[in-house]
């Protein structure tokens, strides 16, 4: 019984192997887009006509969409249809069909997490069919900003919020806020009070090293801070629709938490005691987490480089 017991254990675990590989090649390939790198990117793209979202029936009327880039969110009822970001523009198309698998009306409500374009992609396209465009200040402006990621003009949120919004739709109480700049200084997390979901964005990659993209406001005290706040909305069956990865619970929060503060303490004293970033890199501060968090966009030695940068900045 053993043996077999062993076996059963052994084949779910490569399955989850497999399925994790799978996921982090996709995300790792539209963080490369995302951030304009040429050359290899379009050899690693994967067949987007070939790829088919998935859906999660999470009750309540609300859904999981998961694709190619960030995961969606879908809330549908009486008054509407609510939608919380809508993966890269080349799958727009899809977008739209796997929410019209759902329901035959048109998308009321979207709301961006933050602006990149694994999470605005569709904006241009769902804001044509009537579609009322939400995010904090901040995506706005950065999306607006002149330079080859400019956004068309009406791919641009036309409600904008600084600390927090509350939609009253299908029945719900629906909260946007800010937490403090996080994975970018636009940042919102999605609560459905009292339904005990929460859609994170990317707040959460949910088992995998964070992007905290210093470039746009994000900071390393502010992603732990923005995880913080999470952990105390979140309760022991609170379901957390993750920017990245599959649904989370309470104690993925307080793993990546503990993960983050310690690698922060690592690299904190390696950096007053006077260490170069390539001396702290070729001490590898954070090689006990590499095989549980490493993954190909960001790896071990990238997080590294985040922690030293974030640190260091302004010194």
């Amino acid at each position: 019984m053993r043996d077999t017991l062993s076996s059963q254990e052994q084949n779910g675990k490569n399955s989850r192997n497999r399925l994790m590989k799978i996921i982090l090649k996709r995300i790792a390939t539209q963080l490369i887009l995302l951030l304009g790198v040429c050359g290899t990117a379009a050899a690693q793209m994967p067949d987007l006509d070939a790829l088919e979202f998935t859906t999660t029936d999470l009750g309540h009327g609300i859904y999981m969409l998961q694709g190619f880039g960030g995961n969606i969110g879908v809330s549908i009822g009486d008054d509407g249809v609510f939608v919380i970001d809508d993966d890269i523009a080349p799958l727009t198309p899809k977008v739209i069909a796997a929410i019209g698998a759902l329901t035959d009306r048109p998308v009321d409500f979207l709301i961006n997490t933050h602006w990149h374009r694994d999470h605005t992609g569709a904006n241009q396209a769902l804001a044509a069919s009537g579609a009322v465009i939400v995010a904090h200040d901040n995506v706005r402006v950065r999306m607006a900003e002149d330079g080859p990621k400019q956004s068309p003009k009406d791919a641009l949120p036309v409600i904008t919020f600084s600390d927090n919004v509350t939609l009253h739709f299908n029945g719900l109480e629906i909260l946007a806020s800010h937490p403090v700049n996080a994975h970018t200084d636009g940042d919102a997390v999605i609560q459905f009070i009292g339904l005990d979901i929460i859609h994170s964005g990317d707040i959460m990659f949910n088992g995998l090293f964070p992007f905290i993209d210093l470039d746009s406001g994000g900071s390393i005290d502010g992603y732990i801070t923005a995880l913080e706040a999470l952990e105390q909305m979140v309760g022991p069956d609170t379901i957390i629709i993750s920017g990245h990865g599959p649904i989370a619970n309470k104690a993925d929060v307080n793993a990546k938490l503990a993960m983050l503060k310690d690698s922060k303490d690592i690299v904190s004293k390696l950096i007053e005691d006077g260490m170069t970033l390539e001396q702290v890199k070729a001490a590898e501060p954070l090689a006990k987490y590499h095989e549980d968090w490493d993954w190909s966009f960001i790896t071990t030695e990238r997080m590294t480089e985040t922690f030293y940068r974030g640190m260091t900045a302004g010194q």
